[in-house]
């Protein structure tokens, strides 16, 4: 029996995918083998030495400590793509937020109440100062092309925008998901430099926070419009605000409330709201639980943001055991494995070795069950992290 902990509301759409005869779910579970969580913060708490994979319901993993994770072999997935959809949508609606004046339009109509049959024509004549700008045949730069960057940019051009895309370490999934029509910078200053709208999609990582800076903001157009609804340490406010102030930036929509930003009327924040949809929700709930089951039953790993994406085609042996082994990745270290392997007249069948950066991950199905002992001779090799044995029994 896997025992998974949740942490935050987890959707039940998602949770009713674990079959319940081989698992237990619970939010006060002790010694889970899986945790999944939402918004939770994990970087100082004390994560049980029986986890094996944090599965984050949600792109962003800025919530887990991700290095600590690594040196315990405890893999960490997130659901990239589940929410796409719901943001792409909010950043629509941003664009139109930063284009028409809409929310002041409503408030001043509000405050007609009481005039009664004069209401019409007051609104008629009042209408003037609320003048906006359309988005049809404005140029869109799209920074950071992942799922939901590509969507947006799909999106847009059927908006009639013209879209230029920048991201230099775009995948071959995005790649074939984009239109013809989107359009690819050269650089992120070529992006800045054309384009009416901006909006960011890249994750929050030492190299790119602060991206949008003074600098930066001095090679736009006058009149720019920006959105971030990814992070906000991707942009500097106080440089946004200084740039609003000269009429450099004609509107900033931020998905992150910020002291400084509330009292600036070109400035809209909200609430976090990018993924606050209940098919969101769902969708990166079913992601999750559909990731902790391939990596529980059969070892698969994908979307892990810290090992690398590892699987194997063939099912796990009836009669013989899979080893999920987790080390660091320096040389000799499949050939100090196997020859344990072959110390105990283990036959290998199988074998998948993937590695990232500074780890690596193998999956091997051996024709015979696995004692303990191997396990502990494996564990004693130099730079192994983990081992676990995953038999068909758990399929």
């Amino acid at each position: 029996m896997f025992k998974i902990q949740t942490l935050n509301k987890i959707s039940p759409e998602g949770l009713n995918l674990f079959p319940r005869d081989k698992y237990e779910v619970a939010s006060d579970i002790n010694n889970p083998d899986a945790i999944i969580v939402r918004s939770a913060d994990l970087l100082n708490a004390e994560i049980p030495s029986s986890v094996k994979i944090i599965a984050r319901a949600g792109a962003g993993t800025n919530n887990i400590p991700i290095q600590a994770c690594t040196e315990k072999g405890i893999v960490v997935v997130n659901t990239p793509g589940a929410n796409a959809n719901a943001v792409k949508e909010l950043v629509i609606l941003s664009m139109l937020l930063a284009s028409r004046p809409v929310m002041d339009a409503r408030e001043w109509v509000r405050g007609l109440a009481g005039k009664g049959d004069e209401i019409p024509t007051l609104a008629e004549k009042g209408k003037s100062q609320f003048v906006g700008c359309e988005i049809q045949g404005k140029t869109l730069g799209v920074i950071g092309l992942g799922a939901i960057g590509a969507m947006v940019a799909n999106a847009c051009v059927g908006l009639g925008m013209n879209v230029i895309g920048y991201d230099p370490f775009i995948s071959i999934e995005a790649a074939w998901s984009l239109s013809r029509a989107v359009q690819r910078a050269e650089s992120l200053d070529a992006l800045l430099s054309k384009a009416d709208y901006i909006t960011i999609h890249t994750p929050q990582t030492p190299e790119t926070k602060g991206l949008i800076n003074a600098d930066r903001i001095r090679l736009m157009k006058k009149g720019v419009r920006l959105i971030n609804l990814a992070r906000g340490g991707l942009v500097v406010n106080s440089d946004i605000l200084a740039a609003i102030d000269e009429g450099k930036i004609a509107a900033y929509i931020s998905d992150f409330a910020d002291e400084a930003l509330l009292a600036n009327n070109k400035v809209v924040c909200l609430p976090h709201l990018g993924a606050s949809t209940p098919e969101a929700e769902d969708n990166c709930a079913k992601m999750a639980v559909k990731q902790v089951m391939a990596f529980m039953e059969e070892g698969t790993i994908t979307n892990s943001v810290n090992f690398p994406k590892c699987r194997m085609d063939e099912p796990v042996p009836q009669n013989g055991a899979r080893l999920a082994i987790a080390n660091k990745n320096v040389p000799n270290m499949i050939g100090q494995i196997t020859s344990v392997l072959a110390a105990n007249k283990l036959n290998i069948s199988s074998m998948a070795n993937q590695n990232r950066n500074d780890v690596a991950y193998n999956l091997i199905d051996v024709e015979t069950p696995v004692s303990g002992d191997v396990v502990n001779s494996i564990l004693g090799i130099d730079g192994v992290i983990a081992v676990r044995v995953i038999s068909a029994e758990a399929e």
